[in-house]
């Protein structure tokens, strides 16, 4: 028997399921389960063997091409991220916006409208600036590297006014 089959998995199986076979199985096989010594060795024998597929079957699924399934027309990574960003599943939306096989103005101005509401404000504002750089015309473009920009000072601000309350505070208690 091959590694994936140790683990009751179909030879291209992705690290994910491979993963997610073994901690099944190990759970399922687990020595201290057993008061029996000899169903506890039967268990530690299973368990070695469990461990060996499952270091081969991760590198093996490491080494296998990713699947054409795993990338979106830029068209349709974008129609998926905005419909993600309209239920604010931010990092979802992320995600499908990098299966995109291209990425124009528009992909960046959504990449950007994502990051701001994870409150990246830095990344986002790059992303902003690279869609204006492509479509320099585009105000609501330029608008979201305003907004960016203008929450990148204000959290500098914040941050700030934090680092200086806690000087004051440290300062304060060391006096007396």
């Amino acid at each position: 028997m091959n590694a994936f089959q140790t683990l009751g998995l179909k030879d291209d199986a992705d690290e994910a399921q491979v993963r997610q076979a073994y901690h099944q199985q190990v759970k399922a096989c687990h020595p201290d389960q057993f008061e029996d010594q000899k169903q506890q060795q039967q268990a530690q024998e299973k368990l070695i063997q469990l461990n060996l597929a499952y270091e081969e079957a991760l590198r093996k699924a490491a080494e296998q091409p990713a699947a054409a399934s795993h990338t979106l027309s830029g068209e349709e990574a974008k129609r998926l991220a905005k419909k993600l960003l309209e239920q604010q599943r931010y990092e979802s939306a992320l995600l499908q916006l990098s299966h995109a096989e291209t990425r124009d103005d528009e992909w960046y101005y959504i990449h950007g409208k994502l990051l701001m509401g994870m409150h990246q404000y830095n990344t986002a504002h790059q992303s902003f600036r690279e869609a204006v750089r492509l479509q320099p015309e585009n105000n609501e473009y330029r608008k979201g590297a305003l907004d960016a920009a203008v929450a990148v000072k204000n959290q500098q601000k914040w941050t700030y006014r934090v680092s200086e309350w806690a000087r004051h505070l440290i300062h304060t208690r060391n006096k007396t």
